[in-house]
């Protein structure tokens, strides 16, 4: 007999996988923003300014890993640095007008991909499947000791 949790790690392993299929290491081909910088840059929208310990801590990255990816985010123009808003030591993280415009249009291609993929879904069962990613998701976090800001 199959245990429920071994059905769930099985779709999970293949859910992970429809991200790495494509040629563009799991970017849609129309893409323009790196998974690490969509990951960045949603999470200082909604968490506001951070510093490089700030992202480390919520991220359980290490600084020189941040230091890469917030240098590439920076030369892109998608996030810009500021004084501390406390005025702490640390220099703080800041999305700029061009990084919100990109990742209004990444969110909105990645939306509108989920819709072409769930097409014959009602709306009831979206919500539903998005109820259970989100308990799932916050679960995870829970565990990990690092909760991600939610609207």
């Amino acid at each position: 007999m199959v245990r429920p949790s071994e059905l769930v790690e099985y779709e999970h392993m293949l859910l992970s996988r429809h991200g790495h299929l494509s040629k563009n290491k799991g970017r849609r081909t129309d893409s323009r923003l790196e998974r690490s910088a969509y990951v960045l840059l949603s999470r200082i929208r909604m968490q506001g300014p951070m510093s490089i310990g700030e992202l480390s801590d919520a991220f359980g990255l290490d600084a020189s890993t941040l230091n890469r990816q917030t240098a590439a985010a920076l030369r892109a123009g998608l996030v810009e640095r500021i004084p501390d808003p406390e005025g702490r030591m640390a220099r703080k993280f800041r999305v700029t007008e061009e990084g919100e415009r990109q990742l209004d249009e990444e969110r909105e291609g990645n939306v509108h991909g989920l819709e072409r993929v769930m097409a014959d879904w009602s709306d009831e069962d979206i919500a539903a499947f998005a109820g259970y990613l989100r308990r799932f998701n916050a679960d995870i976090e829970r565990l990990d000791g690092r909760p991600w800001p939610r609207p």
